[in-house]
């Protein structure tokens, strides 16, 4: 379980295939001081398990479901991705709960800048839109992100300077792929109701 509040983004510096799995080497210093194999962290939002530490980073594995789900599919050497340790039990909850569970992958449809700040509009797949709520919330990339607007087949985020100094969400284009995972409380409340 995370939060969404991103600590640091690292640099994917190897991706490499073997017996029909993916793995990913990510460069970040200073970050992995108490973690061990086995642990979980949120990797653009999506949550991975450390199966290998490196000298200047860690190594996860991707099974074929993630690539399917997940902008990973897309990835390439150099590219950042935002970081985010998995909760401990009394740690503050600053963003959201997010499962690190993504729920399909968001296409940048606009990028609009005022002043320091900027605001994204993100086309999403129609069945995802009944999870987005005016004022709700949203991980993209695994940022906690309050929604701003909601359309069809969209739903548009503000950043603030430090979300855009700090995440991977100032390097997005248009066109560019994100992860998105929806607020977990709609997916529960959505199957209570219907039961």
């Amino acid at each position: 379980m995370f939060t969404g509040i991103i600590a640091k983004t690292g640099k994917i510096e190897k991706i490499k295939k073997k017996s029909g799995k993916v793995y990913i080497a990510i460069a970040v210093a200073g970050f992995l001081e108490n973690t061990k194999i086995g642990d979980s962290i949120s990797c653009d939002g999506v949550c991975l398990t450390v199966v290998k530490k490196t000298e200047n980073g860690f190594e996860v594995e991707l099974m074929p479901e993630t690539l399917r789900l997940t902008k990973f599919a897309d990835s390439a050497v150099g590219d950042l991705v935002n970081l985010e340790l998995s909760m401990k039990i009394g740690d503050r909850l600053d963003g959201h709960f997010v499962a690190g569970h993504i729920d399909g992958v968001g296409e940048i449809k606009e990028i609009l800048k005022d002043g320091e700040y900027a605001s994204l509009v993100i086309k999403v797949p129609k069945t995802l839109i009944r999870y987005l709520a005016h004022k709700g919330s949203a991980a993209v990339n695994g940022v906690s992100l309050t929604v701003a607007g909601v359309g069809e087949d969209w739903f548009k985020v503000c950043l603030i300077t430090h979300t855009l100094e700090i995440t991977n969400l100032s390097e997005l284009k248009i066109g560019g792929k994100v992860n998105i995972e929806t607020d977990i409380i709609a997916r529960y409340l959505e199957k209570l109701l219907k039961n």
